[in-house]
Formats: C-alpha cells, structure tokens, sequence
C-alpha cells in the first residue's frame, strides 16, 4: 500500500511539473509596445474562387427594368425562401470560374474581387442598353474561416470579407495554453494547389506575413503541445491507480473485520 500511495505521489508531483506553462510560451505580441507602429494592408480584397457563393443584385430607377437581371436564385438553381419571407441570392461559381447570370448568360467571375464584378456588370448592363445607370451590389454569401484543433473542429462566418489571422482566432474563442503558438497554420487554396503556411502570433512579424490577411474557406489548424499528451497518459494511469488504491483499501478494511 506504501508503495502504491508513493507511486500515485510521484504521478501528481510530475502532472503538476508537465502541466507548468510560462508566459513566454502563450502571450500574443511579446515583442510589441506603445512605440511600435505597424501599417497594414488596407486594400485587401477578396478574390472570387470557384465555389463560392455570390449574391448579386441589380437595380436602377426603373424597378421593372432591372427584374429580369433578380432571378432569385439560389446555388442550386431554385427558390429558397426563409423563414422570414426573404429570399436569397446565390450564384454558385462553377469549377471553371464561372457563373450563369439572368440575361446576360454566363460570366467568367473566378480571379475578380468583389468591386470588379460589381463594375463588369454595371459596364455590361449600360454598354447593352439594358438599363440606364444601373446599381449593382455584389457580396459573398459563403466568406467562411475553419478551424481543426486536437480538440475538434469549427468555423466562424465573416460579414465584411476582410478577416485577419488575429481576429480569426478571437473570434473563435483564442486559443487555449496548451496549443503550440509557434506552429499554427493556415491551409489556402493557390491555383488549385493546397499549401500550408505556419504563424507564430507572439511575434509582431505575423503583420508583416502574407498570409496575415484571411481568405475565405482558409483553415487554421493547430497542435497541442507535448506536455498535453503526457498529462492525458499521466491522469489516464493515475485514475486506475487511484482505483486499485481504493479497492486495495477495501480489501484490506474486510480482512480487518473479519480476521
């Protein structure tokens, strides 16, 4: 019993050890102060892949004129309706970048941003005769982030269609003390090939990172540091003998009893 008790000691003291995290290792920005000024990137746009979602709607003085350029559609080619009545949008940007717009037919949209295909159509529109100084908006219905942790999984949807690393992960919760800050990375689509491009945010230098700015459908996944592991071996083990203690114990209490 000595030893078992000795053991299970031992089991806590190194939990309590592995499970000691420092400063150095979690705080964000370690090397920033009230001096440091850094100048970001503030013409960031998104860039139209195939399989994103567009919503597109045209207007102008006339409201009959510009109907037959609001088909309401959706990804799928049909109404969708809400549960509030409205219905929504959406052209689903196929494989080869392109999307079928009422009247005008297919429009090769994939490589543009969104200011860009606002003006295509707007140019098209006046260029045709259709109408006569048209208001197009165009917005993404589907500007997502994902999330893959050791823990599991999730995504945040962004409204504005800019999305920085930083605020990614604020949005998502932050990130926990036991995730390794010197390898997260953020798997992007570039060309039709996936890569992977790994962030430390306890440096300042991530502003300076190309991919500091998020794309839409951009994953950043993250790893748990090693001590995390240990811990779940340690406090795995530790409640099996913590278990066989306490039955060694009532063993013992009845053989007391009844010697």
């Amino acid at each position: 019993m000595r030893h078992i008790k000795l053991l299970i000691v031992i089991l806590f003291a190194l939990v309590s050890v592995t499970s000691c995290v420092t400063p150095q290792r979690v705080f964000y920005l370690q090397d920033m102060n009230d001096t440091i000024q850094i100048e970001l990137e503030n013409r960031f746009e998104a860039i139209i892949s195939p399989y994103d979602e567009l919503d597109i709607w045209v207007s102008c003085s006339d409201k009959e004129l510009a109907e037959p350029f609001n088909v309401m559609t959706t990804s799928n080619g049909y109404n969708n309706v809400s549960s509030n009545g409205s219905t929504r949008r959406g052209y689903l940007v196929d494989v080869n970048g392109n999307i079928e717009f009422p009247v005008l037919g297919q429009i090769h949209v994939a490589g543009m941003t969104r200011l860009q295909l606002q003006n295509y159509i707007k140019n098209v529109l006046v260029a045709g005769d259709y109408l006569n100084q048209p208001f197009v908006n165009v917005r993404f219905n589907n500007f997502k982030i994902f999330f893959l942790s050791p823990e599991g999984g999730g995504s945040i949807q962004v409204t504005n269609e800019r999305c920085t690393f930083l605020e990614a992960l604020a949005m998502h919760g932050g990130i926990d003390q036991y995730t390794r800050r010197d390898k997260i990375g953020v798997l992007r689509n570039i060309d039709g090939n996936m890569v992977i491009h790994y962030m430390d945010p306890r440096s300042s230098e991530i502003f300076n990172d190309p991919f500091f700015l998020l794309q839409q459908n951009d994953f950043i996944i993250t790893e748990s540091i090693r001590s995390k592991y240990y811990m779940n071996e340690i406090g795995y083990w530790t409640s099996w003998f913590g278990m066989i203690t306490s039955v060694a114990s009532v063993v013992t209490m009845i053989a007391v009893l009844f010697k």
